[in-house]
């Protein structure tokens, strides 16, 4: 029975932190963590910090849910650190002041980064916890506070405002305030634990960074009274019930718990874990699905060629996207059968369609792309007379060309013109 949910349970990558012991490396991860997975219905599969693992990830398969927490400061150079204007002197400060966290560890962020934006390709389920967090905004081009102290503080004249995110003496049992943004998730987590005029919880953190610029795709949940977020998450990627789970907390509810016992502060603690996990579940099952429907048939050399049309078609509209420029007239030829396949394309979701205005309106000499759009009237005309005349053996070839290349496509487009709405500030 053991192996048998072994094979059916969904698979949690979780990276561990290096530390040293003895004179020797080891690796952890925080027993909390993995109780909360497995007592939801879950398997957590460690991922170790070791030299080189980043370009292993594919070993790992199948991955249904990524949960990163514990580790040291993120390489300041991912993230505009030039941008905090903190002197030689202050940084050297920061070193000293929080030895265990300032010593980089870049084979870490490489391991970590990588599945964070893997996740984000793929949508499958991702929850950060603290440095999780910090990942998660960093990968969609978010920034961070080198130091809370140092760069936040500044902005509160004789200390008034600031917060304590770090008790080196009193690791578990420090609190602080964070204010609950209505309508979020963490509102209806903790609803049941929140005066409604105040829509505050003392939470647990233990950290010297955070969120500076969050990335444009995530929505706050919660902020320290001195305007640090404390929790986010993406709206267009959230519903358990459907796999979709993509969301960072500053603070630690694993480790809200009662002081000599394992009782939570809240009855809404455990509730990120829970529905992370469901939306793993679900996402698990999506996969089995899509896994299990049956693959279309090769492609010959005449539909190989046009799929590299359309895939150059899509390419040349993403360099537009980027780019802000104005269409070569060279191009526009190319671009109609990416222009064509789209307007055909019954596979696209609402999501996806609102995705593709979106872009539009930010293309240059948008009126003649969308004129060349109208002509697929004219063209549907000419295809069903093409049509008429092919045989069923060729229509149901072609049917089942189409039918992958629009799953191919829904799922591309998905990704890509996501990554690129963020890049353009939409």
């Amino acid at each position: 029975m053991a192996a048998d949910l072994s094979m059916i349970l969904p698979r949690v990558l979780i990276v561990s932190r290096r530390s040293v012991r003895k004179n020797k490396f080891v690796d952890f991860v925080g027993e909390y963590h993995l109780d909360l997975i497995v007592s939801y219905g879950a398997v957590p599969v460690i991922v170790p910090r070791v030299t080189g693992v980043h370009m292993l990830l594919s070993s790992f398969e199948p991955i249904h849910g990524v949960l990163l927490c514990e580790g040291e400061d993120i390489d300041p150079s991912l993230y505009e650190a030039e941008a905090s204007g903190l002197s030689p002197e202050e940084l050297e400060e920061i070193r000293r002041l929080h030895v265990s966290d300032t010593a980089i560890d870049r084979e870490k962020d490489s391991i970590e980064l990588s599945l964070a934006k893997l996740c984000l390709e793929r949508n499958i389920p991702y929850l950060g916890i603290c440095r999780g967090s910090q990942v998660l905004n960093v990968a969609c081009g978010g920034t961070l506070y080198q130091d809370i102290g140092k760069e936040l503080w500044k902005k509160f004249s004789e200390g008034l405002g600031t917060v304590v995110h770090m008790d080196y003496d009193n690791y578990d049992d420090h609190r602080h305030v964070v204010k609950v943004v209505e309508n979020t998730p963490l509102h209806y987590w903790f609803k049941n634990s929140l005066e409604e005029a105040k829509m505050e919880i003392r939470v647990n953190s233990y950290h010297h960074q955070g969120v500076k610029r969050l990335a444009q795709r995530f929505v706050p949940m919660a902020f320290a009274p001195d305007g640090l977020i404390e929790g986010f998450y993406d709206p267009d990627a959230y519903n358990p019930e459907e796999g979709k789970f993509i969301m960072g907390l500053q603070f630690h509810p694993e480790r809200m718990r009662h002081q000599d016992s394992e009782d939570f502060d809240y009855p809404g603690c455990p509730s990120a874990y829970q529905e992370f996990v469901k939306a793993a579940i679900a996402y698990q099952k999506k996969l089995n699905s899509s896994n299990c429907v049956q693959k279309g048939p090769r492609l010959d050399q005449e539909m190989e060629k046009k799929r590299q049309i359309i895939v150059r078609s899509f390419s040349i509209a993403k360099n537009m996207y980027t780019t802000g420029r104005g269409m070569a007239p060279t191009k526009e030829s190319e671009l109609e059968a990416g222009a064509e396949f789209l307007e055909s394309n019954t596979a696209l979701s609402l999501q996806q369609e609102n995705r593709l205005k979106q872009m539009g309106a930010t293309v240059r000499n948008a009126s003649s792309y969308i004129g060349k759009l109208k002509k697929n009237e004219e063209r549907e005309m000419i295809a069903r007379k093409v049509m008429g005349k092919m045989s069923v053996e060729q229509l149901s070839d072609l049917m089942s060309f189409y039918h992958m290349m629009g799953q191919i496509c829904s799922e591309v487009l998905d990704r890509k013109l996501h990554d690129i709405v963020t890049e353009v500030g939409f």
